[in-house]
């Protein structure tokens, strides 16, 4: 008897023993309803008239208090949450909407906490914007905590919340076609202000176009989704080359899984989802094949390919009498003379005279004339294509396609 009852204890421990295994197992799983899951990326899934949200398997602690969603798609309205919640949240609802719960809303700016009329909170957020959630690991005190919302690494604002027994666990919400989001769960942020935050600052004033580019002080970045020929990421230069600024260099400090990598020049007004070299009023040197395209989806052999670490550059050498309507209004144009730096592309500023067209009319309208555009590879001329500068000019401009495209811009090596 005793025997049999030894037996029975031992099989009621193992069974218990796996109850606690399921236990965990379930306590610990990611749960989501109308989404799909790629890896780190996150899609709707809904028809848009019901919601969709993910809670992330573990809450937010002492030693992993941040988390961080990149915008890739706002889809039809942009309605995409980024909240805590409780771990058994209900998938049907936005985070925020429910008791218990918080989040901030990207299509409106408002912060909803625990109640489906939001309060007006910061600043809207669209694609390629980064939404970061937090918790203040020193704030736990009589099951209170204080959440802070951030947007592109800057804090927005912060609340004060109870915590549920369970924790705070890192959701998002969606509610409309095609939205989409990249999910970094070990995201860090710090308040203090650094030298990178004040360079970033500094160099975002560069460009007057980023779209689905991140500019992080000279590095840009592609956070597109890069799944077909329409998800380029562009940025343009808020100047135009000049005779005072005529060349600019890229480094590719990482090739993505494809290297779909363009610089070149192009008219202001450039499509946004076309590479440079594409549309009309462009030229370009992709890195991926080595071909030139000039206004035209169709390339020419040009040159080599390029690779990680290379510098690949961009410039026009302007006839002696060319002058830009709008370069004498461009204040921040260091007018001292180009020096090129030691190891870089010799200074290539005028055409020589015998390369000049005959018969050049200098009075006649600069939107129109023709210029000679070089690129660069490592400091050395790899060619040169002849062509007409658009009005208004022609703009330093980059493109990428790939998904973990990184490159480095100067956008005036030869100066000072």
């Amino acid at each position: 008897m005793d025997d049999i009852n030894l037996h029975y204890r031992f099989l009621n421990w193992r069974r218990r023993i796996r109850e606690i295994r399921e236990v965990r197992a379930v306590r610990y799983q990611e749960r989501y309803k109308r989404m799909l899951k790629n890896g780190d990326t996150l899609s709707y899934q809904g028809n848009s008239d019901e919601v969709g949200c993910y809670v992330a398997p573990r809450p937010l602690s002492k030693g992993n208090c941040y988390f961080e969603v990149t915008i890739m798609d706002t889809g039809v309205r942009g309605t995409i949450a980024v909240g805590l919640v409780p771990q058994y949240y209900k998938l049907d609802h936005q985070p925020g909407w429910l008791p218990h719960s918080i989040a901030y809303h990207a299509d409106d700016g408002k912060l909803y906490n625990g109640n489906p009329v939001g309060q007006q909170f910061g600043p809207k957020c669209n694609r390629g914007d980064r939404i970061g959630c937090g918790i203040y690991a020193d704030t736990f005190d009589a099951g209170l905590v204080t959440v802070f919302f951030t947007k592109n690494g800057k804090e927005v604002g912060s609340v004060v919340v109870p915590v549920a027994p369970d924790g705070l666990f890192p959701a998002i919400g969606m509610h409309s076609l095609g939205e989409e989001v990249r999910l970094d769960l070990q995201a860090e942020w710090g308040s203090e202000e650094d030298d990178s935050v004040m360079m970033v600052d500094s160099h975002e004033d560069e460009w007057a176009r980023l779209y689905d580019v991140r500019a992080s002080g000279t590095l840009l970045e592609y956070v597109g989704k890069g799944k077909s020929i329409m998800d380029v990421g562009l940025a343009q230069a808020r100047q135009p080359l000049t005779t005072r600024s005529h060349y600019f260099e890229v480094e590719i400090v990482d090739p993505g899984e494809k290297c779909y990598i363009a610089l070149g020049l192009a008219r202001r007004d450039y499509p946004k989802n076309r590479h440079p070299g594409w549309s009309r009023g462009s030229v370009a040197y992709h890195a991926d094949d080595g071909k030139i395209f000039h206004g035209s989806g169709v390339g020419d052999q040009f040159g080599p390919r390029c690779f990680e670490g290379d510098i690949m550059g961009c410039g026009i050498m302007f006839p002696r009498d060319y002058v830009l309507d709008c370069e004498d209004e461009m204040d921040d144009w260091d007018a001292a003379d180009v020096r090129p730096k030691q190891g870089r592309v010799e200074n290539l500023l005028y055409l020589n005279d015998e390369d000049e067209e005959e018969g050049d009319d200098p009075e006649q309208e600069h939107e129109g004339r023709k210029v000679m555009v070089f690129f660069t590879r490592n400091g050395k001329i790899i060619g040169r294509r002849e062509v007409v500068v658009p009005a208004g000019g022609f703009y330093p401009t980059i493109g990428m396609l790939s998904s973990g495209e990184k490159v480095k811009v100067d956008l005036h090596p030869l100066s000072g």
